[in-house]
């Protein structure tokens, strides 16, 4: 771990993920069928990118958790209460944690987040924004076990994970990754998570295909950091962006899809693709508030609070971790 200071806000960097992702994607693309892990999307592009999918009018997500934070600010630092370490993993533009600080007044904010150079700059501001607030970034993969050696064992922690990014897990590794944040955050600590909810199919589908065609560009920009990274050719004009809702598996699958028959090389390795075959970059899984409820108390957390908005779109809990 490296790092670096400047007043009350300090950067650290653990282990780049370079090789994993040199590793992750020549193993992906030799799966059948052909699958990359999502967390690949979110380099500087990409995390621009989805700032830009989260201001597109079908993307309901994210207005409506922002509403969902601002409306019950209060209510969630009184189930949170003062003076916690908050952490948020993967923080991407730290623009939501916004709407909670002057209202839990933490002690420190720790953004965790796999894109370094968006990372630094976000959480730069936050330190500038918010004088008062210890600040601690840390560039990292959060899927990995993380340590975090500058919170006093004894500080109540309190992990923020918002957007729904749960629902980027199957629900195995889902309840695998919320037992890690519960053995982060010690007996006691808490939780305040995003969860999208089940909702009408064409909402859904209308959402992860935007008509401006951001989101495309935000799942073909994959292909574009696999050529730039690691020597691969892929003809971005020949792959297509294809999201749908897969109703049996409650998730909304985004592929990209190979229009015609085609040789790509990446890293020196060869893959043949035909016409229509796919690369399955990220699901995102939806619950019932029931559904999501009882996968966090396996991974050994207790339903505290629970808001949602009028038509139900979204919901926001609060764990207390067992």
């Amino acid at each position: 771990m490296t790092k670096t200071d400047a007043q009350d806000y300090a950067f650290y960097h653990v282990a780049p993920e370079e090789n994993n992702f040199q590793q992750e994607v020549i193993e992906g693309l030799n799966r059948q069928p052909r699958c990359i892990p999502p967390k690949y999307f979110y380099d500087q592009a990409g995390s621009r990118l989805f700032e830009s999918i989260c201001e597109q009018p079908e993307y309901y997500p994210t207005r409506t958790e922002t509403a969902l934070l601002k409306q019950y600010a209060s209510e969630i630092a009184a189930v949170a209460g003062n003076d916690c370490h908050l952490i948020e993993p993967g923080s991407g533009s730290c623009e939501k944690v916004r709407h909670l600080l002057d209202a839990l007044q933490p002690s420190a904010y720790v953004p965790l987040d796999i894109c370094c150079g968006f990372l630094e700059k976000a959480a730069a501001g936050i330190a500038e924004d918010f004088p008062w607030l210890e600040v601690h970034a840390v560039c990292t993969d959060i899927t990995d076990e993380v340590s975090l050696p500058f919170i006093p064992e004894q500080a109540d922690a309190v992990m923020f994970y918002p957007g729904s990014s749960i629902g980027n897990f199957d629900p195995v590794d889902a309840r695998g990754f919320l037992a890690c944040l519960a053995n982060i955050t010690g007996e006691g600590g808490g939780l305040l998570i995003g969860v999208d909810l089940k909702k009408d199919p064409g909402i859904l589908d209308a959402a992860y295909n935007d008509a401006n065609g951001v989101t495309a560009a935000f799942n073909l920009n994959l292909l574009r950091r696999i050529n730039r990274e690691l020597a691969g050719d892929f003809d971005i004009d020949t792959f297509a962006h294809h999201a749908f809702y897969n109703s049996d598996r409650g998730r909304v699958e985004m592929h990209l899809v190979s229009e015609r028959e085609q040789t790509v090389r990446v890293d020196g390795h060869t893959f043949e693709f035909s016409a229509g075959d796919s690369i399955h970059t990220e699901n995102s899984y939806k619950y019932t508030i029931d559904e999501f409820q009882a996968l966090a108390q396996q991974a050994g957390f207790t339903p505290c609070r629970v808001w949602s908005d009028r038509e139900d779109l979204f919901s926001l809990h609060y764990l207390r971790a067992a």
